[in-house]
């Protein structure tokens, strides 16, 4: 028997389970080790992996969105360059609003909001998901994998941040306006900063603690004996970008 084709449906996940999948049990910075590319160059602080998360979060959820309802009406000939184009499309509005709306994070976040297009997770979650789900599972799916995604961009620019200049949430006026200066807090006062944190190899050792932490906690609350579960696969072999 042939493999079903991807416009063909696959039994739906119950909500509980696309949420858990997204934030952890397939979270695709932790567990797909996808995305990597912008994971790794803009979190030097909160700031700037928040604004980079949701981007991409908003990517995720249209670009699902979109991909859910012209599933039917794509061949499967051309379905790859399909969503290729829906999620550069999608990107490219954002890029605009983004340079419109926040000018300067625009220009500190600079090539990598365009390679977005290039995140793997993306078309993954197009090709392995939504092309084979409703409309309302697919957004789901879209907005777990993106707040996973954001949640580790946060976590990786706090830990980056505080140890390399010993704050929280520099320049937040650049996302949140003015209003958003209060948000600013001195963790450690004259702090001369540890260079390492702020260079990219305190981006890989930061993503590697943060996954070891996620492994620990795991194996903690696997039952013993028990083992240990594979991750779900992403689409074909996609690797990260």
């Amino acid at each position: 028997m042939g493999e079903p084709s991807p416009s063909e449906p696959l039994p739906g996940p119950t909500p509980g389970t696309i949420l858990r999948d997204g934030l952890w049990s397939n979270n695709p910075a932790l567990v797909q080790i996808l995305g990597l590319c912008p994971l790794l160059a803009v979190t030097a602080t909160v700031v700037n992996g928040l604004a980079l998360g949701l981007a991409t979060l908003a990517t995720l959820v249209l670009s699902n969105s979109v991909v859910s309802l012209v599933r039917h009406h794509v061949t499967p000939e051309i379905r790859v360059a399909v969503y290729v184009l829906i999620i550069a499309c999608i990107v490219t509005a954002i890029e605009l609003a983004m340079n419109a709306f926040f000018h300067d994070l625009y220009l500190i976040l600079g090539i990598f909001i365009p390679l977005i297009v290039t995140n793997c997770n993306i078309l993954a979650r197009a090709e392995a998901f939504a092309s084979r789900q409703p409309l309302l599972p697919s957004a789901l799916d879209g907005l777990a994998m993106g707040l996973g995604f954001t949640a580790v961009l946060v976590a990786l620019g706090a830990m980056r941040e505080l140890l390399g200049r010993g704050t929280l949430f520099a320049q937040a006026e650049l996302l949140f306006g003015e209003a958003g200066r209060w948000l600013e807090v001195t963790v450690l006062e004259d702090y001369r900063g540890w260079l390492l944190a702020a260079l990219p190899p305190g981006a890989f050792i930061g993503l590697g603690l943060l996954i070891a932490l996620k492994n620990v906690i795991d194996a903690r609350r696997r039952p013993e004996g028990a083992a240990s579960p594979s991750p779900a696969p992403a689409a074909g072999h996609a690797h990260g970008a």
